[in-house]
């Protein structure tokens, strides 16, 4: 099997550069049908599943190899190569984001354009470091072991949050189905890894030119996790958003697909 059939890619267009899309937390490619198509008439868009998510190869996980955001970048600079990626264009949403940054140190080569939609690089507040990250350790621990008992239960409650947007409940009942259709173990694993995680120091002299989408009232990455990476990283664009929610990619395609365009 390529690494290809293993996440499921899906490519189109036609342009002379790449765009690959990278979904986030108990997602899958689906979430990027809304963004994705406005960008074929000058990019190769490439789509693909996470390990675990969607039509991906379930067989493939291994849970040493996951349990950090290394192992997912190494994924991405896999698939880059077997496709022929350089310079291209990586955009991630949520986790996706710092696995893009981190796929990018690894090949730089392959990507020479970063976006990231709702980025963080620790969800967990550091006050002794002046860092705020959204969550306490307490909460997040809260989170996962809410997520370890009962997989279908923390869906239907966290999606709409996620979300926001409370006046469209068809978009928390997408997440919430989205959330459902990925694999509950590996999902589980997934989370600890992302909630978990702490990429600052990985931050460190990333000179890849960077797109951050900010989007407004967003729990998962609130506005000051943008502000610190749009101060930490030296070559990067702070959009502030009008949307609203941690998942613009589905509540507000045109906005995200105009920042996106100004940006590329």
């Amino acid at each position: 099997m390529t690494v290809s059939q293993r996440h499921n890619v899906v490519t189109g267009g036609s342009g002379p550069r790449a765009m690959m899309f990278a979904h986030g937390f108990g997602c899958d490619q689906h979430m990027w049908r809304l963004v994705a198509p406005a960008f074929e008439a000058r990019f190769q868009t490439i789509l693909f599943d996470q390990i675990g998510a969607g039509g991906s190869d379930l067989a493939a996980y291994e849970p040493e190899k996951y349990a950090n955001l290394d192992g997912y970048a190494e994924d991405v600079v896999d698939l880059a190569e077997e496709l022929g990626v350089r310079d291209g264009v990586f955009v991630g949403h949520s986790v996706s984001a710092m696995i893009g940054l981190l796929a990018i140190k690894r090949a730089p080569h392959l990507f020479s354009d970063l976006v990231m939609v709702g980025p963080s690089p620790r969800y967990i507040d550091d006050e002794a470091g002046g860092y705020v990250g959204g969550f306490s350790e307490s909460q997040i621990e809260e989170l996962l072991t809410f997520l370890d008992s009962n997989h279908m239960g923390w869906s239907q409650a966290m999606a709409p949050t996620i979300m926001g947007n409370p006046d469209r409940p068809e978009l928390a009942d997408e997440l919430t189905n989205s959330f459902c259709r990925t694999d509950p173990e590996i999902a589980k694993r997934f989370a600890r890894t992302t909630f978990l995680s702490d990429n600052r120091e990985d931050l460190a002299n990333f000179a890849t030119r960077t797109l951050i989408l900010q989007c407004a009232d967003d729990v998962i990455a609130p506005q000051a996790v943008g502000e610190y990476l749009h101060r930490t990283l030296p070559n990067s664009r702070l959009v502030l958003m009008e949307a609203t929610g941690h998942c613009p990619n589905l509540s507000a395609p045109e906005e995200t697909i105009a920042a996106i365009d100004g940006f590329v």
